[in-house]
């Protein structure tokens, strides 16, 4: 089975909130739409579902037009962030209301509910309603029901986002399995490249309704075709800096002048947007006693904002010339508002964009 979006664009009050997009989706693959909210990622998997109809273009199933065709008639699953579930029935009932629908034996529907819910583990609370759920096993139990449905389409618009931190840590490691297993094809809607990278597949990168960049997870975040695809895959946000490459030497926005080494060296001459994600930032305090994170390379005097400490790692704020950058160092780094640093970053380990924004140079170690 396949699904194919064909140049397919919506409007909706004047508002354009899909822009030609053109999308294959193949029996056994795993897709993830990524992007920030408002980016489109739900409205695709409208027109995938059948539950919109494209203002222009077309969805084909196996070849066939089925842009018209209702949702009923479609093999979908679907799964959103708030959850759905029947109120009056049990845990049960729910999970094994798409069964009964279709008309399985007692037996199987009994085998198909038990495993759904040892997977989730849902197991204590089969004979529960879900009002008498936390929010987490109430999304569990959507979930569930969307797995033994046994849909060729199964779309999952953000599933894991309400759901406690392990339990979604264990989900995110079990989800490839289960995708790969069912032979179905999966759709993932999700704001967080973290989760997009755990689930791998294919990513397809949105932004203001348009799909930026389809490929392979790994490969679109190792080459971004764009700064626009760089800052989506990206959390925080990629920082950026313009330089201007001359000879041996590279100039960057605010008057530092350094060597044109690494991946500079590699430049013609002319303006450039230097992207690095915040990882590849590191700190030093400004006279050279103490470094954080990655210390080799080009240093650009910086002034902490604000520090936020989760425990595991540190967003460190700054500000240099009007630009707002962001590191992240692992561990708890504890530096004040107004300290200066210098900011320090490897010329070997960033992306270099030309004056259209698309990729010209990326690093070969990530």
């Amino acid at each position: 089975m396949s699904v194919t979006l064909d140049h397919v664009s919506r409007v909706v009050d004047g508002v354009t909130t899909i822009r030609d997009v053109s999308l294959t989706l193949q029996r056994g693959t795993l897709s993830v739409l990524l992007g920030p909210t408002l980016s489109g990622k739900t409205s695709i998997m409208r027109l995938l579902a059948g539950l919109d109809r494209p203002t222009t273009g077309r969805v084909l199933v196996d070849g066939k037009d089925v842009t018209g065709a209702d949702v009923r008639q479609r093999s979908v699953a679907m799964v959103y962030q708030q959850f759905i579930n029947y109120p009056s029935l049990s845990v049960y009932e729910n999970i094994a209301s798409p069964l009964r629908v279709q008309g399985k034996p007692r037996e199987e529907i009994e085998k198909r509910v038990a495993e759904a819910a040892k997977l989730l583990r849902l197991e204590p609370y089969l004979k529960r309603t879900p009002l008498q759920l936390s929010g987490g096993q109430q999304q569990r139990t959507a979930i569930a029901r969307a797995l033994v449905k046994g849909a060729d389409l199964v779309l999952l618009d953000e599933p894991l986002a309400n759901l406690d931190y392990k339990l979604r840590e264990e989900l995110r490691a079990e989800l490839p399995r289960i995708f790969e297993a069912s032979g179905a094809i999966f759709v993932y809607a999700t704001t967080e490249p973290s989760e997009a990278l755990l689930l791998g597949g294919r990513t397809v990168c949105m932004w203001e309704g348009q799909a930026l960049q389809v490929g392979d997870t790994t490969a679109v975040y190792r080459r971004p075709d764009t700064l626009r695809v760089g800052q989506v895959f990206s959390d925080p946000p990629m920082n950026t800096v313009g330089i201007q490459k001359q000879g041996d030497s590279v100039h960057y926005a605010g008057g530092v002048e350094a060597p044109a080494v690494g991946l500079y060296a590699t430049l013609s001459d002319g303006s450039y947007r230097v992207g690095f994600r915040p990882h590849q930032l590191g700190l030093a305090k400004a006279d050279g006693s103490k470094a954080d994170g990655n210390h080799g390379g080009h240093a650009f005097p910086a002034t902490v904002s604000v520090t936020e400490i989760t425990g595991s790692e540190s967003f460190v704020h700054l500000t240099r010339d009007g630009m707002n950058w962001v590191a992240v160092l692992h561990g708890v780094h504890e530096y004040e508002p107004g300290d200066i640093l210098d900011a320090v970053l490897d010329p070997s380990n960033v992306f270099v964009f030309d004056a259209g924004d698309r990729l010209v140079a990326a690093p070969t170690s990530l």
